[in-house]
């Protein structure tokens, strides 16, 4: 269970997010859930409610601080995990539709379960993002993608980037110590460019959130499959 109403409201506030009643109840539901299922799967490290609270929900919802993201916009989380950032997004902002991506079938289920106790409509997709990128029905389809994984900017972006039709974003949320500008050239070639890198402080912990703007198509040759991915970075 979180902590009361006023707690996590202040928390919000201190973020320069609004907290209302209900999205707290639904909160409240995925913490439960979230600690009650990693006791058979290991979802997260983080477990403690207080913990929950600032470094999963605020962390995730955050980016609505920083990222103009239109009503009814479409967004892909890949490699969600647990859900974040992309489902504490979706409870703030119930407008988006939401799609999870994930390799691991067993995050899917859960997935699937915490949807259902949210009473929210999202799409979850089993299966690695270099292959799911390739078919019709996903390539260049959505207004955004996000990542919220520790993998540096050139690997996400072959992974991210494919999935955002032109004119869209890939969100990357970022720690403060990677040299970003090693993921440039990749951003170049998958048919990106760097619109604004955000940095700021939360609960002081120091954070980036990097808007790669998409203004070309991807060439079709990427994403090329995860050995070489991992093996020679663009």
């Amino acid at each position: 269970m979180l902590p009361d109403y006023e707690f996590c409201r202040a928390e919000f506030k201190s973020a320069g997010l609004v907290l209302s009643e209900e999205v707290y109840e639904k909160l409240n539901v995925y913490t439960s859930f979230l600690v009650e299922y990693n006791e058979k799967i290991n979802l997260t490290a983080i477990t403690d409610p207080i913990e929950i609270l600032k470094k999963h929900f605020i962390d995730s919802i955050v980016i609505a601080n920083y990222v103009d993201i239109p009503l009814n916009s479409s967004i892909i989380d890949v490699g969600t995990g647990a859900g974040f950032p992309s489902v504490p997004i979706k409870l703030y902002r119930p407008d988006l539709k939401i799609t999870l991506l994930d390799s691991l079938n067993k995050r899917i289920e859960f997935l699937h379960q915490l949807s259902e106790k949210l009473n929210i409509d999202v799409k979850l997709i089993h299966g690695r993002a270099e292959e799911i990128s390739k078919l019709d029905e996903y390539r260049e389809n959505f207004d955004f993608s996000c990542a919220r994984a520790v993998a540096n900017l050139s690997l996400l972006s072959e992974y991210c980037i494919p999935f955002v039709k032109v004119g869209g974003s890939f969100i990357s949320m970022k720690g403060p110590n990677e040299d970003i500008s090693q993921g440039y050239n990749a951003v170049s070639i998958l048919g990106g460019k760097i619109e604004n890198i955000f940095e700021y402080s939360l609960f002081n912990d120091k954070r980036r959130i990097i808007n790669i703007k998409k203004i070309s198509q991807t060439p079709t040759k990427y994403p090329r499959n995860s050995g070489q991915i991992k093996k020679k970075q663009l």
